[in-house]
């Protein structure tokens, strides 16, 4: 699988910005590209308390609308972040994008500082079947608990994917997270993060990467903007899994209802505290 990860700088609260940079990278991806993945809230960019219910838009918005005409156009995938605007409600959210329509949803779990006071969290994991290959996402601070990525390899995710938003001097931090999300749960792991300052001065660290389910680094950027092709060898879940199967022998399950869809849409909700 061809897939090009979108490392770009953005424009906080600058939708028009951001969508303009988004719609460029995406026509400009190589005829063979199946994916395209950007950044968290790519977007929008980060709301704040006082923007957020001007700047969130909902998911048949137009500026959804617009992606999902270009990756129709293109016939391809785009995996991409925003701020979501549901019925006054408002999430922290990354969606899948086929020329189809909205593949997955998936809304932030684990809300990180900047993200309390302007996004609800999450209610739920979610994995979907695209291209023959079951895929789940999350967003930057979710991968810092391990549960979150096992909550997807438990509905059978072969992929994680993971926009991003990390800034100094938190690099490192993830880098390290991508790593074992893959390894300890056998599965590609794609991460794509923002670069360049934030309109409150935050560094955002870049350093997208590449994992196989063997937990080997296989691509990563630097903090420069720039779009980056790699490619997936899924023959390697095979490898991974050969001699050992994690999820078979754990001795402990997450909890939580697993719903499954006709669609083949797969959730497992998050249980009540």
């Amino acid at each position: 699988m061809k897939v090009e990860l979108a490392q770009l700088a953005g424009r906080d609260n600058g939708t028009a910005y951001n969508l303009e940079r988004a719609l460029a990278a995406i026509a400009a991806c190589g005829a063979d590209t199946q994916l395209i993945v950007f950044p968290e809230t790519h977007l929008m960019g980060f709301p704040t308390a006082d923007t957020v219910a001007q700047i969130a838009e909902p998911l048949d918005g137009p500026t959804v609308r617009a992606v999902l005409a270009a990756a129709r156009e293109r016939n391809l995938a785009v995996v991409i972040g925003m701020a979501e605007n549901d019925n006054g409600r408002f999430y922290n959210t990354t969606l899948l994008i086929t020329p189809e329509g909205i593949a997955l949803k998936y809304r932030k779990t684990h809300l990180w500082a900047s993200d309390r006071g302007v996004f609800e969290a999450g209610d739920r994991y979610a994995t979907c079947e695209w291209n023959g290959v079951r895929v789940g996402l999350l967003i930057c601070y979710d991968i810092e608990f391990p549960e979150s990525a096992r909550a997807l390899a438990q509905l059978g995710a072969e992929l994680l994917i993971v926009t991003n938003g990390n800034m100094d001097p938190y690099a490192p931090t993830h880098r390290t997270a991508i790593m074992a999300r893959a390894q300890e749960n056998q599965a590609f792991a794609l991460m794509v993060n923002r670069v360049e300052a934030g309109d409150d001065g935050l560094m955002f660290a870049g350093g997208s990467a590449l994992v196989d389910p063997l937990g080997t680094l296989l691509f990563e950027a630097g903090r420069e903007e720039g779009t980056f092709s790699v490619e997936l060898d899924f023959d390697r879940l095979q490898v991974a899994r050969q001699d050992y199967h994690y999820l078979d022998d754990q001795r402990l399950k997450l909890p939580g209802e697993v719903v499954e869809h006709a669609c083949g849409l797969r959730e497992l909700l998050i249980p009540a505290c």
